[in-house]
């Protein structure tokens, strides 16, 4: 299909260690700033120019943990594409995805990976040679994936590299990447901005304190008594904070309270 780009969330992961919460709901639907970060990825690529209309094919998301509430919550323009049964891994969702991508380049995020809203990937995908992986990164020396740069959950893949990619369990950096970096041919561009992978507690507490400019995140449907004190917390949707209760760092989500030290 020429050198269109179609967008593909990944979303099958377990959550492991994001649990308890993910005993909760898939993470995918956790939220951060009251939206399942699901639908902040679906933004990132609308932010993109991938708009998805009934019968599009625009954008597709993976499913496996969780796959039933993440059908119900996605809306029906997007493409489902489950995997049965086990999960494929970041290579083997896109193997899948091959007869539905018809030769297409993929622009895939991560729906566990937080950015701004503010986020431009317009200039990421109009920039791009059609020919490299192209990946987003941000400087983290402690964490760095390729020397001083850790991926940030966003990527292009040309139909080329797509077409390699079997749908068998299988990562991305082991199928792919790690040898488009030894060849030299990773095309590296530098997010100078925040980046969050919500992967426990802790970082999905971070991502919703970034996204609030620092203050506690509490769902409109959240109950909140009187003279209870919430300070860098996160109230899930309906659930409640009881009258003069203190929650300071803390992720209160239904029955759970995680605190965060």
């Amino acid at each position: 299909m020429g050198d269109s780009v179609a967008g593909v969330v990944l979303a099958a992961g377990a959550g492991t260690r994001l649990v308890p919460l993910t005993r909760l709901r898939p993470k995918a639907l956790c939220p951060v700033a009251t939206r399942p970060l699901v639908d902040h990825a679906l933004a990132r690529l609308a932010g993109a120019g991938l708009h998805g209309s009934a019968g599009s094919g625009a954008i597709a998301v993976n499913l496996h943990h969780g796959a039933d509430a993440l059908d119900r919550h996605l809306p029906p323009e997007v493409h489902r594409s489950r995997e049965d049964p086990v999960a494929l891994g970041t290579a083997g969702a896109l193997g899948a995805l091959q007869g539905w991508l018809d030769g297409r380049h993929v622009l895939v995020t991560n729906a566990d990976a937080w950015l701004p809203e503010d986020l431009d990937l317009a200039p990421f995908v109009e920039q791009w040679d059609r020919a490299r992986v192209r990946l987003l990164c941000v400087e983290d020396a402690a964490r760095g994936d390729f020397g001083d740069l850790r991926y940030c959950g966003v990527a292009l893949l040309p139909a080329a590299v797509v077409a390699s990619l079997r749908p068998e369990p299988s990562g991305l950096y082991e199928a792919s990447w790690r040898g488009e970096s030894e060849a030299g041919r990773l095309d590296l561009v530098v997010h100078d901005g925040a980046f969050v992978d919500c992967g426990t507690p802790a970082d999905y507490l971070a991502a919703n304190l970034l996204a609030s400019g620092g203050t506690s995140v509490i769902d409109p449907t959240a109950v909140v008594g009187d003279e209870a004190m919430v300070v860098r917390s996160v109230v899930w949707d309906h659930t409640e904070v009881a009258p003069g209760e203190q929650l300071v760092d803390a992720i209160r989500a239904g029955p759970l309270t995680v605190l965060i030290r």
